[in-house]
């Protein structure tokens, strides 16, 4: 048995309109991005059921909007949703990437909220 939940929607963009991308979206929503120190993310707002919306600057790539599902246990959870048809694509620091049926990225992540058990769905 493990535990999962929708964790964050990201807004993935390029270095080279990525400070405009983040500096767009804060002054959309009316919110000062914070930016994670040593990181590419920052968050722009907590949304109603406490999944964040965040920006990521890339290395390189299309601008893109991708999910990451945490997970309590991230082999488990990358298991139910190949069998629900995703494709594994990586791994990066503990993180699985994969694309959903249509080739949409999303992201398998440990946990990494402290609300984790607040919101998580409990699969068999």
């Amino acid at each position: 048995m493990h535990r999962s939940r929708l964790h964050v929607v990201l807004i993935d963009t390029p270095p080279e309109t990525s400070e405009a991308e983040l500096a767009f979206w804060g002054a959309a929503l009316g919110r000062q991005p914070v930016p994670e120190e040593g990181t590419p993310f920052a968050t722009l707002t907590r949304l109603a059921g406490g999944e964040l919306l965040a920006h990521q600057r890339l290395d390189e790539g299309q601008p893109r909007i991708h999910l990451d599902l945490e997970s309590d246990d991230v082999a488990a959870e990358v298991a139910r949703v190949e069998a629900l048809g995703a494709t594994r694509v990586g791994e990066h620091d503990g993180c699985v990437h994969l694309r959903d049926p249509a080739g949409l990225v999303f992201c398998v992540v440990p946990v990494q909220s402290e609300d984790f058990a607040e919101h998580a769905t409990t699969w068999p």
